[in-house]
């Protein structure tokens, strides 16, 4: 069959800073999903696009592309509205397991397709893999079934849905092009918007331990989502959140399903409520439920229970014991003071080497490994008394993990101010 364009023209108008058309665009994104177009003239379109940028016209369109290439959802039948929150990425960010089972219990069907760690940030479905006998694949009637009967569900995107991100982000991912905004941008909301979700709420993380480390790129990217939201009819808000320490007093992933299970009990972390508290007032906003305190849900158990039924829908057993590691190593403070510093990404490249994470998506993972935090900047230490526990089952492990946190915390005379989990709300 004849093509309707040619990949080498495309990439020489983007390398020359021109402007593609929808037509080239949509040509390219079906092209490469036929494999018709080349890895390596994928890639050298990838990086003209990094180096020189699209407009919202362009970012739009390949968009549009990415969502074209594969099927889309539709929870049009369901008897409630439905709310999905997408973060992206970060150090003890486990709020997604508190916050589906906490929007479900103020009315709100969460339809939360989740992924699996790479480097230093932990995947949610690695997480709930920590729970005895979960299993995170469903088919598509499976998925509609648990979110009417029971409102939440956290789960693997099905492989139908935006397909060439699938072959696009692994390309990026080994040719040095994952920063590039629209890229990212498109990437994220060709999946949201396939999912087929009236409303979405975006955590964009910002710090260390973020995959932005400063505000403006943080800004940027989150305008940029939520313009194609929005261009989409998907009601969209993102909330730029502080990831310079980590979230909560856990990075790991059985470690952090405790903490979240202590959040639904109506305890855990100040800063976890707060963000997830945060992220379920947007969600419930948008979906037009605006009488509902979820506060209320975490205090009375609604939010707890809803959990329970959608981990045992998966089969999982909510009443098991959580793996526990083999072996243990305490890091301890050389002299009394106060806790200055505790950096996010020192303390999530730990819990990767501890066994927590992985390098390549096929690499597999320990359940009980990673940093348990005794303290947080602020907090007053002792000499001698421990600042976090590392976790793992491979000992050996113990030697790099601690040189990762080499610089990586510190103890003064004076308490540091704590900046607020949501530094801004973008809608």
């Amino acid at each position: 069959m004849s093509e309707s364009f040619d990949a080498v023209d495309i990439i020489r108008t983007k390398r020359d800073r021109g402007e593609l058309s929808s037509e080239e665009i949509a040509w390219v994104v079906d092209a490469y999903t036929r494999e018709v177009v080349a890895d390596e003239q994928m890639s050298a379109l990838a990086m003209a696009i990094l180096l020189n940028g699209m407009n919202r016209r362009e970012i739009g369109d390949w968009t549009a592309a990415m969502i074209a290439s594969g099927e889309r959802m539709d929870f049009s039948s369901l008897s409630r509205p439905t709310a999905d929150k997408h973060s992206t990425g970060g150090v003890g960010d486990k709020i997604t397991l508190p916050l589906a089972p906490l929007v479900a219990a103020c009315g709100v069907a969460v339809p939360q397709l989740s992924g699996r760690g790479l480097g230093h940030t932990g995947g949610t479905l690695d997480k709930l893999e920590a729970v005895p006998g979960w299993r995170a694949s469903l088919s598509n009637a499976e998925i509609l079934d648990q979110l009417e009967d029971v409102g939440a569900v956290i789960c693997a995107a099905g492989s139908g849905l935006a397909p060439a991100d699938k072959r696009l982000y692994s390309l990026r991912d080994v040719t040095g092009t994952v920063e590039a905004i629209p890229l990212i941008a498109s990437s994220i909301m060709s999946k949201k918007i396939a999912e087929g979700t009236g409303v979405l709420v975006l955590d964009v993380k910002v710090g260390s331990g973020a995959f932005m480390k400063t505000e403006p790129d943080a800004r940027e990217l989150a305008e940029t989502m939520v313009a194609l939201g929005q261009d989409a009819g998907v009601h969209t808000v993102a909330l730029l959140t502080d990831m310079s320490t980590p979230l909560g007093l856990t990075a790991g992933n059985g470690l952090e399903v405790r903490e979240s299970v202590e959040v639904l009990a109506g305890g855990g972390p100040q800063d976890v409520v707060d963000l997830t508290l945060a992220l379920a007032r947007e969600m419930l906003q948008g979906a037009g439920v605006e009488d509902v305190d979820p506060a209320d849900a975490l205090r009375d158990g609604r939010a707890m229970d809803v959990w329970r039924r959608m981990i045992a829908a998966q089969g999982g057993d909510p009443d098991a014991a959580l793996p526990t590691a083999a072996e243990t190593h305490q890091v301890v403070a050389d002299r009394d003071g106060v806790l200055t510093e505790l950096d996010a990404l020192a303390v999530g490249v730990a819990a990767w080497r501890l066994g927590a994470g992985r390098a390549r998506k096929e690499d597999p993972v320990q359940a009980a490994a990673g940093v348990e935090l005794h303290a947080k900047p602020g907090d007053r230490v002792r000499a001698g008394e421990p600042v976090m526990t590392l976790h793992t089952d491979t000992p050996e492990r113990f030697e790099r993990a601690l040189a990762a946190l080499e610089g990586g915390w510190s103890v003064g005379d004076t308490a540091p101010g704590r900046p607020d989990v949501v530094i801004d709300r973008i809608a």
